[in-house]
């Protein structure tokens, strides 16, 4: 048996051979429009993406792979684990102040929507989280229920599954992961959808346009809409057949375009920014008077950092075990680093931050993280959730690459943001270094770059288990210090690569 590789399953009618032009066929190929970046600007003129192009997937070996695909019946659980912590503690059977925490300078209406008995069990449709590989293993530093990147992993799946590669849940896994998940949000199959994207998400409107328009290409009913096309009748929610135009595009929306009605709607908006979103009480309302699905729900709570704290908060440990068996709750807090909440409310004198050491020691109170060496601050601040900073590395601060005067300005301004937004504190986890390849379009030949990477596999829940959709590779420089989509970044799927069989066996 021989093993396949991308050059060998070329056609050569179709698609090239030779590394570089294979990268010049993917140029040629991407899809038009700002579909790849939030920079929306091409590297080089005759660049059609704002990132460097890869010739080839981002390999994994087989035993990644098996992780990935064991990794996402985990989440799902944990994401259950964590709603059934939350309304435990509402009702006093858990401790208080984890709902305390969740609730603290949320919305009245966010938090009583929340809190729905009909909507006890919801929870949201896709799980991404970010992973990257260290000496130790895989550490996932944070979850996303409303992650952008669906459309692009799934248009760059189906760019390199031409190459001859097989992508890390097939050529179209995502579509037809985000297919099954709406259907299953709808409890019926074939359902109207329409995927809402608000202003504050233009940057990813065209990649959701392109999944919709993906989506209706296998005969679903798939519609991306801004939140203005959205009309409400006393029958539920409509939209415009084919979607609606963009954040940016100057024409006029059509009145007269038919409508139709939709079950399901795919929320693409951080519940920070609702009241931003023009008609966002009308949907509330048909999705209480059960004339639609909202996928994700509306639960905020489902949507903070600061859950990861709760993971290693040692009075919740037995509640962790029970909700997720014992070797469950090990293989969770295996990859979510030390994390905790920046309260800047005063611990007792006796009492000490579970976890937190300096050199041994204990720490009692946040300002003596002032004090700490540039070799003792490998932490990472960020704010939890429910923040325009929460999203896209913005709000994040490395402790090791600061200067002290800006570590403590960074651990000061966290806690003086409390309660409004919660910050957590992170221990830092070096990630491996990564070989990948990159078309240089100046000199015309494709170069070696020792990088460092982030892998966000997208699961898709599908009854009580989760689908691997895909998996994409972000690979920054080795110099920089945060791994996200940018124009010096190799962006590419994943693939897996087998042994190759000598014949031998």
């Amino acid at each position: 048996m021989t093993t396949r590789t991308p050059e060998s399953d070329v056609s050569e009618s179709t698609t090239p051979d030779a590394a570089s032009s294979r990268a010049l066929w993917l140029n040629t190929h991407l899809p038009g429009g700002s579909l790849y970046s939030d920079a929306k600007r091409p590297i080089h003129p005759d660049s059609r993406a704002s990132w460097r192009l890869s010739p080839d997937p981002f390999w994994l070996p087989p035993d990644a792979g098996e992780f990935l695909e064991r990794l996402g019946n985990d989440l799902l659980a944990y994401y259950r684990a964590t709603n059934a912590l939350y309304l435990a503690s509402v009702r006093g059977t858990q401790p208080r102040w984890v709902a305390d925490y969740f609730d603290l300078g949320r919305p009245e209406s966010i938090v009583d929507f929340g809190r729905l008995n009909r909507l006890r069990r919801s929870l949201p449709g896709v799980i991404r989280p970010d992973l990257f590989l260290t000496d130790e293993g895989f550490v996932a530093t944070e979850l996303d229920s409303v992650p952008g990147g669906i459309g692009f992993g799934a248009s760059m799946g189906r760019l390199y599954s031409r190459l001859g590669v097989s992508p890390v849940g097939g050529p179209d896994g995502m579509v037809e992961g985000f297919l099954a998940m709406v259907a299953s949000a709808a409890g019926r199959n074939d359902p109207n959808v329409a995927i809402v994207v608000s202003e504050e998400s233009g940057d990813y409107w065209d990649e959701m346009e392109w999944l919709a328009t993906a989506c209706r290409g296998l005969g679903a009913s798939v519609h991306a809409v801004r939140p203005d096309a959205v009309t409400f009748r006393e029958e539920g929610i409509f939209v415009p057949i084919g979607g609606s135009p963009g954040p940016r595009d100057p024409a006029t929306m059509d009145l007269s375009a038919p409508l139709i009605q939709v079950q399901v709607i795919y929320r693409f908006f951080e519940l920070y920014d609702i009241k931003n979103v023009s008609k966002w009480e009308l949907m509330l309302y048909a999705a209480k008077k059960q004339k639609v699905v909202i996928t994700p729900p509306i639960k905020s709570y489902l949507e903070e950092k600061l859950a990861f704290a709760l993971i290693h908060q040692p009075t919740l440990e037995k509640f962790w075990t029970n909700e997720l068996s014992p070797s469950g709750f090990e293989r969770i807090r295996a990859i979510v680093p030390q994390t905790w909440v920046l309260d800047p409310r005063p611990v007792p004198p006796h009492a000490v931050i579970p976890g937190l050491t300096v050199g041994g020691t204990p720490l009692h109170d946040w300002r003596q993280l002032h004090g700490l060496g540039q070799k003792e601050r490998r932490l990472v601040i960020k704010p939890s959730g429910f923040a325009a900073t929460a999203w896209g590395s913005r709000g994040v601060r490395i402790g090791h690459d600061l200067p002290e005067a800006e570590w403590v300005d960074a651990v000061n301004s966290a806690l003086e943001a409390f309660p409004v937004t919660r910050h957590v504190l992170q221990r830092f986890h070096a990630t491996k270094r990564a070989n990948v390849h990159w078309y240089d379009f100046d000199s015309r030949t494709v170069r070696p770059m020792a990088g460092r990477a982030r892998l966000t596999p997208y699961y898709f829940v599908v009854g009580d288990s989760v689908r691997l959709g895909g998996a994409t590779a972000t690979v920054v420089p080795i110099d920089k210090k945060l791994i996200h989509g940018m124009v010096d970044a190799v962006m590419v799927p994943c693939a897996i690569r087998h042994p190759v069989d000598d014949g031998r066996s």
